[in-house]
């Protein structure tokens, strides 16, 4: 059952049209017009203010949303989608997208459930003394359609003419940030955050996320997504955006978006470009297995000279609000799994703490082999 947020709808579209909701004749912040507008006219926003939890559990500070079942938020299995919010009574908000592997027509190996409640490891330990986001309100979008949060496609994956696979990411992440503009309204900042598939997850929430609250300040971790592709492939590329159905996040006047070198970097660069006020934090191991022997086939040496070679390209053009952290081996993220881990004896918590103290200590990090 799925069902319309009353009164939801028209914040939505005042949100889109704010020169006509506010004093303000600018669309957006930074004084630029709105960005990712054209996004928004391709589509992206056609699920949100559609879905509202079926349940809503509140259990101390932590609330479990489960979704109903239909053509609304799904699990790649099926199953019910859920996702949590923590209300610590903070102006300052986490938003983190969680990871879980990706499906597509070639390939699958993704978690096609989602468990319930939010997870206390890593950055999201309201207990950890070395967080730099402990206190904040959290917003926990756990992954289960294995199209990195953005799909919009069920198929029949054996052929047997019964849809067994429903990749409903953007249905499920518009239901999860409805809930987080209904609970927090007015925060201050915003850390949009993800590991993994949540990590390519933020590329495609970012807009949504800057729709829903085009006033705050919104700084993006993303840990072990960077958008590293097939080098020289982008029909790699192509083919995942064509499988999930992707293709309205890519704006059409971005004719390098998709660049013949295979990767999302120029996609990366024209979000930046969109809207002045955003930094980015790229995290990455300098050889990450998962990444680049299970779901690119390409071997570490290969995706470390891609990897090196973007994460470059990415911090010349906007040398200021991007900063990279890039440690020797072929581990896989660090949110949660290693947020210790340190270089040149500065620990990722401290340094993430530098990004969000707009310190001067903010500098790329990459650790010698």
């Amino acid at each position: 059952m799925t069902m319309k947020i009353p009164g939801l709808s028209v914040v939505l579209a005042c949100s889109v049209l704010l020169s006509a909701c506010s004093d303000s004749n600018n669309g957006g912040p930074n004084n630029v017009a709105e960005p990712f507008a054209e996004l928004f006219a391709q589509g992206i926003t056609r699920y949100l203010g559609l879905y509202s939890p079926m349940t809503s559990t509140v259990d101390g500070e932590v609330t479990a949303h489960a979704f109903g079942a239909g053509e609304g938020p799904l699990c790649l299995d099926g199953s019910t989608y859920n996702m949590a919010t923590r209300d610590t009574g903070s102006d300052s908000l986490l938003i983190f997208l969680e990871g879980g592997g990706a499906c597509w027509s070639e390939f699958c190996q993704a978690t096609p459930a989602a468990g319930t409640g939010i997870s206390t490891a890593g950055i999201l330990d309201q207990t950890r003394a070395n967080n730099p986001t402990r206190g904040w309100n959290q917003v926990y979008v756990p992954y289960c359609d294995g199209s990195l949060h953005a799909g919009d496609r069920d198929s029949d994956s054996d052929g047997d003419g019964t849809v067994d696979r429903f990749q409903r990411g953007l249905h499920n992440l518009s239901a999860a940030l409805d809930v987080s503009a209904r609970t927090f309204p007015n925060p201050s900042r915003i850390v949009l955050a993800g590991n993994s598939g949540g990590g390519f997850g933020t590329i495609f929430a970012l807009p949504l996320v800057r729709y829903l609250y085009p006033d705050a300040r919104i700084d993006i971790i993303n840990d072990s997504g960077l958008g590293v592709g097939s080098p020289g492939n982008p029909d790699f590329l192509r083919l995942l955006l064509d499988d999930w159905n992707l293709q309205a996040f890519i704006p059409a006047s971005c004719d390098n978006c998709i660049g013949e070198d295979g990767h999302l970097t120029d996609f990366l660069i024209w979000q930046l470009e969109q809207d002045e006020t955003l930094r980015l934090s790229l995290l990455s191991y300098t050889q990450d297995t998962v990444l680049a022997d299970v779901f690119l086939g390409i071997g570490g040496p290969a995706f470390e000279a891609a990897l090196l070679q973007e994460m470059a390209q990415q911090e010349e053009a906007h040398p200021d609000r991007t900063r990279s952290f890039i440690t020797s081996g072929n581990s896989h993220t660090y949110l949660q799994i290693e947020p210790d881990r340190a270089i040149d004896g500065v620990g990722l918590m401290e340094w993430l703490g530098f990004m969000l103290d707009d310190s001067e200590q903010w500098q790329s990090l990459r650790e010698a082999p």
